[in-house]
């Protein structure tokens, strides 16, 4: 039977005789005597389905949740840890954590998956709480059905990426959504392993490694996120039919930084997404059958890298404008379609007037074999040389890369409504048409006379 809705005040309470509780393989149980928070007692005094509300104020210790409840903070009471484990450790079905400042303290155990939250029960809600200096923010253990919402995980200050945890962290949970949170400062955003079946939407990861980190997790769908200012946008790999709408992946740059990768990912659909200001735009290896349409992918360094591991992937309705080139392709071919996109460096008229220029879209150019063989090309790589070679060897070959082409390039850029505005002009929606200047077609031309052909024999 469910009791009544508690409003305990701790100062009243004595604690109940904590006996232990068998922890489940691998996870953590009830805290020790000296590590456990005083709002242990009002856990244990709860009926099953109960409402306990915890008044304002800082509760030192470690807290064991082992049956059904709804534990809501008033005036946003911080809840500081022990240091030895988990802050709160969510082991019955059913549970709702509502209204919590919760501190780790910066200390703890990767190895034992210490965090804030740590969640190994179906169906529980975890709302409006804020979690810092923890290695993991949230954890997601066989935790289906599981919600996280509008909640914010900052990670330990001062660390290496690589020794704190995920800002939420997925595994093994089915049917799991994650709605309207933001992360900074951790490992990776969101790190979601072997759970399909979730919702991703409205969520907000920056200034860490990879905004999502991804592998082993099918038919996920992904709406209205940023993934912004790390070494990856997002990394997926294994995985199949994901959905990607409406997100923004921004200034991911560095070493390798890319916007979107997959490897061996297949029928993965991404549309009405910005992918701007990348090193690299969409990263695709040993992936299948991917349809990216209506995107809006602009001012990074390279804005695809295909591998011709991949196979039968469409590129329609995008948008390229100002990348510093199209395309890198690994290997000798590719198969991968390009039908009706706009490339904002494609000088060429539409004299028929049908929004379709002229000519076909050559992806490939001199400068690209340059990069892709020569390392010291990249120290070029936003130089005026470089774009003058670019703009000079689409007017004047002198190479015979394998042939990649957009057959039906747009002459204008498409109206983009539903792809979201970047965080500055540069970024918006609203891409300007800008081909090869006269002045580029000159002086790429002179440089190939004086020696383009003698690079390209060199390398």
């Amino acid at each position: 039977m469910v009791g009544p809705a508690l409003l305990l005040v701790l100062g009243l309470l004595q604690s109940p005789d904590a006996g232990a509780l068998p922890p489940g393989a691998g996870v953590e149980g009830r805290p020790a005597a000296e590590h456990t928070s005083p709002i242990q007692a009002l856990v244990d005094r709860a009926h099953p389905g109960d409402r306990v509300v915890v008044p304002a104020g800082t509760y030192d210790g470690d807290l064991l949740i082992d049956r059904p409840m709804t534990l809501v903070g008033v005036g946003r009471p911080t809840l500081r840890g022990s240091g030895t484990g988990s802050v709160v450790r969510v082991r019955a079905a059913g549970v709702t954590i509502e209204g919590f400042d919760i501190d780790g303290g910066g200390k703890g155990d990767l190895g034992r998956d210490t965090s804030g939250i740590h969640v190994a029960a179906p169906r529980v809600t975890v709302r409006d709480c804020r979690i810092r200096q923890a290695l993991f923010g949230i954890y997601l253990r066989e935790a289906d059905d599981a919600l996280v919402e509008n909640s914010t995980v900052t990670g330990i200050p001062g660390r290496d990426p690589g020794e704190n945890g995920s800002g939420i962290h997925v595994w093994n949970s089915q049917r799991f959504r994650l709605i309207g949170n933001w992360v900074g400062g951790t490992r990776d955003g969101f790190y979601i392993q072997s759970s399909s079946h979730g919702l991703v939407r409205g969520n907000r990861a920056g200034d860490l490694r990879y905004g999502l980190h991804y592998m082993f997790s099918d038919d996920n769908v992904f709406e209205d996120n940023v993934f912004e200012n790390g070494a990856a946008g997002a990394a997926l790999m294994y995985s199949n039919r994901m959905t990607f709408r409406r997100n923004r992946f921004v200034h991911n740059r560095g070493f390798a930084s890319v916007g979107l990768l997959l490897k061996a990912c297949d029928d993965v659909v991404a549309e009405d997404n910005l992918i701007a200001d990348n090193a690299r735009g969409i990263f695709l290896e040993g992936s299948y059958r991917n349809h990216f349409r209506r995107n809006v992918v602009a001012m990074s360094d390279m804005a695809l890298v295909i591998y011709d591991s991949s196979g039968a992937n469409v590129f329609e309705g995008n948008a390229f404008t100002g990348n510093l080139a199209p395309l890198s392709l690994s290997g000798k071919r590719t198969d991968t379609r390009f039908d009706g996109n706009y490339w904002s460096d494609h000088g060429d008229p539409d004299l028929d007037g049908d929004g379709v220029s002229d000519r076909p879209y050559r992806l490939s150019n001199v400068f690209d074999h340059l990069r892709g063989n020569l390392t010291a090309a990249d120290l070029f790589s936003r130089s005026a040389a470089a774009a003058a070679i670019g703009a000079a060897e689409r007017a004047f070959p002198v190479l015979d890369p394998v042939p990649v082409v957009d057959a039906r390039p747009l002459a204008r850029p498409p109206v983009l409504d539903a792809v979201p505005a970047g965080s500055s002009p540069s970024l918006s929606r609203s891409v300007a048409s800008t081909g090869p200047p006269l002045l580029l077609l000159l002086i790429g031309g002179g440089l190939l006379a004086a020696g383009g052909r003698s690079w390209v024999s060199a390398s």
